[in-house]
C-alpha cells in the first residue's frame, strides 16, 4: 500500500443522537443486572451492537418475547405506537431512546393525518424508522422512495398533501423526489424547517468538500445504516473514483494508493476511523476538512433521568464506571458515547 495522505471529513461519526441512545443503553447495563434487552439495534452499526452484547443485551425483533418485569430499551430508529403500547404491559421497565428528530417526523405524521392530508413519506422500505412512521398513521401514509414512485399512488390532485421523509436520506434522493412532487401538487404541505437530519446533511456536506480530490473514498459504517449508505452515493455522485464501504479496517483492501477520503455514518464510532487510518498509514498523514462544528446534546430519555434521579440516593450508580461523585445526568452530559463505549470494552 503506498497511500499519500487522507482527507478526513469532519464532521463525522457519531450524531447526538447516536450519542443519547448508546449512553442510554450503558446506563441500563450498569443500572440493571444481566439480560437488558433492547428493541432492535440500538444503532445500526456491527461494531457497537457487539459491545453491548459480550454485557448481556439482547436484541430482539418482538417485543413480546421480553420477559416481564424486564428492562426493555426502544431503539434510537422510532418505534410504532402499537408496539410500543405493547412494551409497556407485562410490567416491563421500557427506556424510549428514540431520536428526537424522528420524534418530530412521527409528530408531522400525527398532526397531518388528523387534519386529513394524505401523506406522501419519502423513504427506505423495510428500514426501521420508516415502519415506525409509518405506522403513526397507516391509513394516510404512502411510501415512495423513486420520483416514479409518485406516480403509482393513489393520492388524488385535489386532497391536501403533506411531503415528508426518513431523516437519514441522502440529500439528492430526497431533491430529485421533492422536485416532482412540487410540480405534481402545487400546494404541497412540508415542514419549515425539512426532516432530513442536521447531522446527516452535515456529514453529506464535509463528504462532498473531499470525493472529487480522492482517489479513494472509504466509508466507515455498517451495511443496514441508511445514512452510511447515503455516504457512498454521495461521494459517488461528486466524483469520486472508487468507493469503498467498510465495518471496520481489516475490510480495508491492501492496495490503495494516492489520495484517500474518509468519513464515518452517525452510527459508526470515530475510533475505527482512526483504526483505518493506521492501517492507511499515510506518508503525508491526514488532514481535517470541513468546518461545521456539532455541538448539540440530546438528555438521557424522560423515563431514564427519573429512573437516575430516584437512584442517586439508593444505590452507587456507575459501578463500571471509575467512580461517580457527582449526579449521573451532569455526568452524562461530560462523558461521550465512545467513552462509555471503551469503559464496557474493558
Amino acid at each position: 500500500m503506498s497511500v499519500d495522505k487522507v482527507l478526513l471529513a469532519t464532521p463525522r461519526g457519531f450524531c447526538a443522537g447516536v450519542e443519547k441512545a448508546i449512553k442510554a443503553l450503558a446506563w441500563m447495563v450498569k443500572i440493571f443486572p444481566p439480560p437488558v434487552y433492547c428493541y432492535h439495534e440500538i444503532v445500526h452499526n456491527h461494531y457497537v451492537v457487539e459491545i453491548f452484547k459480550k454485557n448481556g443485551v439482547i436484541f430482539v425483533d418482538d417485543v413480546m418475547t421480553v420477559p416481564a418485569f424486564a428492562p426493555l430499551m426502544l431503539s434510537a430508529h422510532g418505534t410504532a405506537p402499537d408496539v410500543e403500547e405493547t412494551a409497556r404491559t407485562n410490567y416491563r421497565v421500557v427506556i424510549n431512546a428514540v431520536c428526537p428528530l424522528v420524534t418530530k417526523v412521527h409528530h408531522e405524521v400525527k398532526i397531518r393525518s388528523k387534519k386529513g392530508f394524505n401523506i406522501i413519506y419519502v423513504g427506505h422500505s423495510g428500514h426501521e424508522e420508516a415502519v415506525g412512521t409509518m405506522a403513526v398513521a397507516p391509513d394516510s401514509v404512502y411510501l415512495v422512495e423513486t420520483p416514479d414512485d409518485l406516480e403509482k399512488i393513489p393520492v388524488a390532485d385535489f386532497a391536501p398533501t403533506a411531503l415528508l421523509a426518513q431523516t437519514t436520506l441522502s440529500q439528492d434522493e430526497w431533491k430529485d423526489i421533492l422536485d416532482k412532487a412540487i410540480i405534481k401538487h402545487p400546494d404541497l404541505w412540508m415542514p419549515n424547517r425539512g426532516d432530513l437530519c442536521f447531522a446527516t446533511t452535515n456529514r453529506q456536506d464535509a463528504l462532498a468538500q473531499i470525493s472529487h480530490m480522492a482517489d479513494t473514498v472509504i466509508v466507515v459504517g455498517s451495511a443496514n445504516s441508511s445514512n452510511t449508505v447515503a455516504l457512498t452515493k454521495v461521494a459517488k455522485a461528486r466524483g469520486a473514483k472508487q468507493v469503498i464501504r467498510v465495518n471496520s479496517d481489516s475490510e480495508v483492501p491492501d492496495n490503495l494508493s494516492g489520495v484517500v477520503g474518509l468519513t464515518a455514518g452517525a452510527s459508526a464510532p470515530d475510533e475505527l476511523v482512526f483504526k483505518v487510518i493506521e492501517k492507511l498509514d499515510p506518508i503525508k498523514g491526514y488532514e481535517e476538512v470541513g468546518n461545521v462544528i456539532e455541538e448539540e446534546y440530546f438528555p438521557p430519555p424522560p423515563e431514564l433521568r427519573e429512573l437516575l434521579k430516584a437512584m442517586i440516593k439508593a444505590v452507587e450508580v456507575g459501578v463500571k464506571f471509575d467512580k461517580v461523585d457527582k449526579n449521573p445526568l451532569d455526568f452524562d452530559r461530560e462523558i461521550n458515547a465512545s467513552n462509555s463505549l471503551a469503559l464496557l470494552s474493558n
